[in-house]
This record gives C-alpha cells, sequence and structure tokens, in this order.
C-alpha cells in the first residue's frame, strides 16, 4: 500500500469525490439547465437578427425601388421643363419677332409718311415759287394789249366750248 503515499494517489481520491459531490448536488443539472437556456437566448436572439435582416432587406429593397421611381420622376420632370423651355423661346422668339416685326412696320409707315410730308412741302414751295415766277414773268411780258387780246380769246373759247 504504499500507493497511498503518493501524491497521485490523493489528488485521484480528491478528484472522485468533487467528481461525487458535483453529482450528488446535481450541479451539472444546473449547468446544463443554465447553458440550455443561454442557448434557448441565443436562439432568440438570432432569430430576432434574422427577423431584422429581413425586415432591413425589404426596406432596402424598397427604398431602392423608390429611388428608381424616383429618378425616373426627375428624368421626367427634367423632360419636361426642357420641352416647356423650348417651347417658351420659340413663344419668346416669336413675340420679338412679331414685335420686332411691329417696329419695323411703324417705322416704316412713319418714315413713308415724312416722305410724304417733304414732298408735300417741296411741292407747296415749288407751286409758291412757280407762281411767284410767273407773275413776276407776266407782270413784265404782260401789256395791257397783251392782256386784253388774251382775255377775248379766253372768252371766244369758252363760248364755242359751251355751244
Amino acid at each position: 500500500m504504499e500507493f497511498i503515499l503518493e501524491p497521485e494517489f490523493w489528488v485521484a481520491v480528491s478528484f472522485f469525490i468533487f467528481v461525487g459531490v458535483v453529482l450528488y448536488f446535481g450541479v451539472h443539472k444546473k449547468i446544463a439547465a443554465v447553458l440550455d437556456a443561454r442557448s434557448a437566448l441565443i436562439e432568440k436572439e438570432l432569430e430576432e437578427a434574422r427577423r431584422l435582416r429581413d425586415e432591413a432587406a425589404k426596406v432596402l429593397a424598397d427604398y431602392r425601388r423608390k429611388e428608381g421611381e424616383t429618378a425616373k420622376e426627375a428624368e421626367s420632370i427634367i423632360a419636361l421643363a426642357a420641352k416647356e423651355a423650348e417651347i417658351f423661346a420659340a413663344e419668346t422668339r416669336k413675340s420679338v419677332k412679331e414685335h420686332f416685326d411691329r417696329r419695323m412696320k411703324l417705322a416704316e409707315e412713319k418714315i413713308a409718311r415724312a416722305e410724304a410730308d417733304a414732298v408735300r412741302e417741296v411741292r407747296s414751295v415749288a407751286v409758291d415759287a412757280a407762281i411767284a415766277a410767273a407773275q413776276t414773268l407776266i407782270a413784265e411780258k404782260l401789256t395791257s394789249d397783251r392782256a386784253e387780246k388774251l382775255v377775248s380769246e379766253s372768252i371766244d373759247t369758252l363760248k364755242s366750248k359751251l355751244n
């Protein structure tokens, strides 16, 4: 029995006593219950994480769909704005052209009136000058004999035309 004096023997005995006490008090069942509870909690957290991941995936898909719709809507708004700008530019060009044409027509009419007024004024001055020249010539060249002769010729011509 020399092995009783060996330290390894007593370590083995104390180990078996310890295991026996642990089994007697059911510590292994309590450890298993704690581990099972911890496992259930982890499983529950994993399930919650899966649910959150699925929900996040749905939100992401919804966001991407809305982003695509928004991009399409933005493109349509830009296209509409470009079309409206083009129409506005065309209307503005047309309006400016009409305004320019009206102004040109008014200017041409004003120039035509000014020309007509100038022609009338020149004619009036020419007539006045012609009358003055005629009066001067008549006064210089017409004698009383010649005046009587012209008057009598005019009366005769008038009589012949009236008959």
